[in-house]
């Protein structure tokens, strides 16, 4: 971005006071931003640790990642430290995975998807003659796609439809007409077996979307997949966290935990934030919290560029179910990153997007980061969690809670032949109430607005307010979207929109 381009942007918010409010990746990445460009920037952050929804908790010698677990876009983080003339090394380290993940068919087929593309390539031709060619040409579709997006589309911010009559846009044109159809029918040219069709399209989980309402903009989640690889980072996300606040202080940050932020109060000349801390009161303000929640509940209704009906009428990204099992033993087959999938997962999405109920046959997740660190369990034990997507704004009740954990644990063991229930020594679930009131998120959603065709580039709510001057947003809610390394992109975005209007 211009505005902030190495060496341009030292001392320009000289003199400026900042207070961020929320310390997720985007508030996070913001701070950084906005610190080197000069300003004092303090980080406000409602709970007991930043990270937002990357959090962890420890009990009885495990440690969990709450949130994210998959490191992928390996290229956006170092960018990032690269910005500041850091080392991402000298922070945290990095494992590649080998699988990457592994994937069990609840019809009883199993499936590896590993660093080594001739084995990927084999079981792609496995399932369906000429797949393994096929395979090949996605993916050159796919990097093209993902050069040209991140580059003229997501590393640029286009917030006004001015922004777009540009030659950059123009050469990109065949970008743009992946925006016009679905991924489910960009997929489905290259490959016809259901099966390879959903490896191909399991990262619109991680998205929030879902095969038939996501724009094929994002076959390029297949780039990051198999050619940019997965990883595990040092400590987990939690060490990602972890880095990135210190690489903050050390630009002079100042972060502030159990800072709740119950007001953003206009005033002359800047803001009063009122705090359980005390008051703040900076020159501007910039919002990692969830935007809804930022608009309905913390600005007066005159300084709000939304009404609570555009907030109902968005399509918000699932919501999850999470079982956080701490497991006496091993939990072979299982592998750090392991999908179980139903043949068929139209019926899932449909109860997430169409007719939202607590899903009878999930897709769905677990991870099991002890087969890769053994500093996350206790010696003998094994550490994972089962994450299952589900509609945002479900009832949540123990009830409900306790029977759907029943179902999770024995469809994990009829289709993996992992039975757990027994072995169990720690347990703990985290649900869509729980999404509600640690993070103020919307109906409890797990990630924001889904990646739809009318939720995605300038359709997604923009990072400077219309409504109030100097005030600016962050996080999954704006462009580009959802994802730690988009939220990392968001909060340089919105340091970006500060510095043009104040550097």
């Amino acid at each position: 971005m211009d505005a902030l381009a190495a060496g341009s942007d030292a001392a320009s918010l000289s003199g400026r006071t900042v207070a961020v409010v929320g310390g997720g990746f985007g508030g996070l990445s913001s701070a950084c931003y906005l610190a080197a460009a000069g300003a004092d920037v303090t980080v406000l952050e409602k709970n007991g640790q930043v990270g937002g929804r990357a959090s962890q908790f420890e009990q009885d010698g495990f440690r969990f990642d709450m949130g994210p677990s998959w490191y992928l876009m390996p290229d956006v983080f170092e960018r990032f430290f690269d910005h500041f003339d850091a080392d991402r090394e000298d922070y945290y380290g990095l494992e590649r995975l080998d699988p990457h993940y592994r994937v069990f068919f609840k019809d009883g087929d199993r499936v590896d998807l590993t660093p080594d593309r001739d084995q990927v390539r084999a079981v792609f031709e496995s399932y369906e003659d000429g797949a393994a060619e096929a395979f090949d040409d996605y993916l050159v579709q796919s990097e093209s796609t993902y050069e040209a997006a991140m580059e003229r589309f997501v590393y640029t911010d286009r917030p006004r439809f001015r922004d777009w009559v540009d030659t950059d846009v123009f050469r990109s044109a065949p970008v743009g007409l992946n925006l016009l159809r679905s991924m489910e029918s960009h997929v489905s040219n290259y490959f016809e077996h259901p099966k390879l069709q959903q490896i191909m399209q399991y990262t619109l989980v991680f998205l929030g979307g879902s095969p038939k309402n996501t724009p094929a903009l994002y076959t390029m989640m297949s780039h990051v997949d198999f050619n940019l690889g997965v990883y595990y980072p040092e400590g987990g996300y939690g060490g990602v966290v972890d880095g990135i606040a210190e690489l903050a202080r050390e630009r002079g940050v100042t972060i502030e935990t159990d800072a709740e932020v119950g007001e953003i109060t206009r005033r002359r000349g800047g803001f009063s934030l009122d705090t359980a801390a005390g008051e703040h009161t900076p020159d501007i303000v910039v919002s990692d919290a969830d935007y809804a929640h930022t608009e309905q509940e913390l600005l007066p209704e005159h300084e709000r560029q939304y009404s609570a009906d555009y907030w109902d009428e968005r399509t918000l990204a699932p919501s999850a179910f999470l079982l956080y099992l701490g497991v006496e033993g091993d939990v072979d087959p299982l592998a750090h990153h392991t999908l179980v999938l139903p043949t068929d997962w139209d019926g899932h999405f449909e109860q997430i997007f169409d007719e939202p109920a607590w899903p009878d046959d999930p897709a769905y997740y677990l991870c099991v980061p002890s087969q890769t660190d053994d500093t996350v369990a206790p010696e003998g034990h094994s550490n994972l969690f089962a994450l299952v997507p589900i509609a945002p704004g479900l009832d949540d009740t123990p009830e409900i809670r306790e029977r759907y954990r029943d179902s999770i644990l024995d469809d994990i063991a009829a289709n993996t032949g992992v039975d757990l229930a027994d072995r169990i020594v720690l347990e703990r679930t985290f649900s869509i109430d729980d999404f509600a009131e640690r993070y103020n998120s919307l109906q409890g959603t797990a990630l924001g607005l889904a990646h739809t065709l009318r939720q995605t580039a300038l359709f997604r709510p923009p990072h400077r307010s219309d409504a109030v001057p100097d005030l600016y947003f962050t996080g999954s809610y704006t462009t580009p979207g959802i994802g730690v390394p988009m939220c990392l992109i968001s909060g340089e975005h919105a340091a970006s929109a500060v510095v043009e209007d104040h550097g």
